[in-house]
């Protein structure tokens, strides 16, 4: 599983307020800043991010969020000049920590330079953006779905599955491995979970920690 993390979330709009639960729910350490006091005052209602209110780009405010000592940061306004401000002033602060910007998918080639990972407003929701700022091992189509999770899965090393073919695994009930590791063809009962290698698996989210201990380990 992902080491737990300390992230920054710009933003508490619907897609950086997803982002921050999910996060959370995940167990890493989340602080959003916001602009609004209304809005801050709802997501501190919510009882599970630190809120802080002001401008994400100012460096006091960065300062403030201890973005020295942050893991990543994602600019999720709605506003592209700002969330690329932010990173940018985070990276300036911070050269080590992750960045990831939410920008309109006309400017992603121009910004790409400048930012470790973008995503698009239209079809990114929370859990891509979660994706990208942990930069995961662990890929979850978004939004498609409804509770059901498709998720990308690369096996790792002396995993439980690593180096088994899936008629060797006991998978709990609630879970489809669809994909071989090329992703040319659907799996298939000697299908090889080869270590390092990338697999399509369908769970059910009462069933997914077992699945990742399997694969991940």
């Amino acid at each position: 599983m992902t080491a737990k993390l300390d992230v920054i979330v710009a933003g508490g709009g619907r897609v950086g307020f997803q982002t921050a639960e999910i996060l959370d729910d995940q167990g890493h350490d989340v602080i959003i800043i916001e602009r609004d006091e209304r809005r801050c005052n709802e997501i501190a209602d919510a009882y599970f991010a630190t809120v802080i209110e002001g401008d994400a780009a100012n460096p006091d405010i960065l300062e403030q969020a201890d973005v020295k000592r942050a893991d990543a940061i994602a600019g999720l306004t709605g506003e592209t000049g700002l969330n690329l401000a932010v990173c940018m002033a985070a990276r300036e602060m911070s050269p080590d920590v992750r960045t990831v910007a939410r920008i309109d998918r006309a400017a992603a080639d121009a910004y790409t330079r400048f930012v470790d990972a973008v995503l698009f407003p239209e079809r990114a929701g929370a859990r891509v953006a979660v994706n990208e700022i942990l930069g995961s091992d662990v890929q979850t189509l978004a939004d498609v779905t409804g509770s059901l999770d498709i998720m990308q899965i690369r096996v790792a090393e002396g995993a439980p599955a690593a180096g088994k073919t899936l008629s060797e695994i006991r998978f709990p009930s609630g879970t489809l491995v669809i994909s071989d590791d090329d992703g040319e063809r659907i799996a298939r009962p000697d299908t090889t979970l080869d270590p390092g290698r990338r697999y399509v698996v369908a769970v059910e989210p009462d069933v997914a920690d077992e699945v990742m201990n399997l694969m991940r380990g």
